[in-house]
């Protein structure tokens, strides 16, 4: 099984005062936990503490692999109540996971927007404009999971008054557009330029051969952000192609069951079962792979940093591109006999069988050739 690189108490303490940072202290001062982990099985269920500061309940979700350049948190609004206005010198994805409400965004030239949302909805804050979100219901808690690149930001200030209190508007990210938050966008390619997607679980994609079992593929670029996510959805019966990447992907379950493989490259893979909630958070350069062993087709969201694209010199990730042209890809034809036995075997568990012979036919007609 993966290797955990423990090393002697000896060794450990010369560094232990390098364990801890700006931001793991300041998480701390929030009253926050960080759960140090990289497979959360149901995030409409992991367990809060209050927020006294925010008015909600919550906690941080940072595998060591990625805290440093991302970070992911999950928040709850009681029932009837509101989130504290809070603004910040970093970017931030909302994704919503249970409930109902809305968000009020507002910048010091005292332009005012408000949009509502709902489970399923996606959207980002623009970066150091005020936000408050609001409970719509009086009866039950709103649930939302946030991934920002505070980390940096707080590591590289150390000064919290200045992250959240600097009167600055960035009028090339927000100058209180009326339609700021309408559900719209520009499609350049795979990428969709927007700030609010009403309903993300349903969202039409866009086919994707690339990454293997004729799944469905959108890239979003947000609030003028820097941090980037994409939507992947595959069939019934399917999987996609195993590849690596760099650290802060966080691949969050939106519909379906089946389960992931991770593993460093010379190791044996760890299976993770996975349904809707689930999040799993690739460690740097770990190779990944999921597969839908359910009867509906299998979608996630990936929140994540632009470092986890290492891309080629023409732009493309190398997570996108065959080991065999010096990508990051593991083509089906170059798989362990074992990823497609286990497979086999957990569809018949129930009482189903894989529909990856076409696919792994048409992989072979552009398959490159070894070297």
């Amino acid at each position: 099984m993966t290797k955990n690189a423990l090393v002697t108490e000896e060794l450990a303490s010369k560094f232990a005062t390098e364990k801890e940072t700006p931001y793991t202290r300041w998480v701390a001062n929030e009253g926050l936990d960080i759960i140090s982990a990289h497979y959360i099985p149901d995030l409409h269920t992991v367990d809060l503490k209050p927020w006294a500061r925010r008015g909600g309940k919550g906690v941080y979700i940072n595998h060591e692999a990625s805290r440093t350049s991302n970070d992911c948190y999950v928040c709850e609004i009681p029932p009837g109540k509101q989130l504290e206005p809070q603004r910040q010198l970093f970017e931030e994805m909302i994704y919503v996971l249970d409930g109902r409400g809305s968000t009020t965004v507002w910048n010091d030239a005292g332009k005012r927007i408000t949009f509502e949302w709902q489970a399923g909805s996606l959207f980002a804050i623009p970066l150091n404009a005020f936000c408050q979100h609001f409970n719509g219901s009086g009866k039950d808690a709103a649930r939302f999971v946030a991934v920002t690149n505070g980390p940096g930001i707080i590591n590289l200030y150390e000064d919290i008054d200045f992250i959240f209190g600097t009167q600055y508007d960035f009028k090339n990210r927000f100058s209180g557009e009326p339609d700021y938050f309408d559900n719209k966008g520009e499609q350049k390619g795979l990428l969709l330029e927007t700030n609010f997607v009403a309903d993300a679980i349903n969202l039409p994609l866009i086919h994707a051969k690339e990454r293997g079992a004729g799944g469905g593929h959108i890239r979003f670029n947000m609030a003028k952000g820097s941090m980037n996510s994409h939507i992947s959805q595959f069939p019934v019966g399917t999987y996609k192609k195993a590849h690596c990447h760099g650290p802060g992907a966080h691949v969050i379950m939106m519909s379906g069951t089946g389960y992931s493989l991770m593993w460093q490259e010379g190791e044996e893979p760890r299976r993770y079962d996975w349904g809707k909630g689930t999040m799993i958070v690739p460690p740097n350069m770990w190779y990944h792979q999921h597969f839908n062993t359910g009867s509906e087709p299998a979608r996630y969201l990936a929140f994540k940093h632009e470092v986890v694209s290492i891309r080629n010199a023409q732009g493309v990730p190398k997570a996108w591109i065959s080991k065999r042209l010096g990508g990051d890809q593991i083509d089906y034809a170059d798989e362990s006999p074992v990823v497609r036995t286990m497979f086999k075997d957990a569809l018949a568990e129930i009482g189903l069988e894989p529909r990856m012979e076409s696919v792994y036919e048409a992989e072979l007609a552009d398959l490159p050739e070894k070297v």
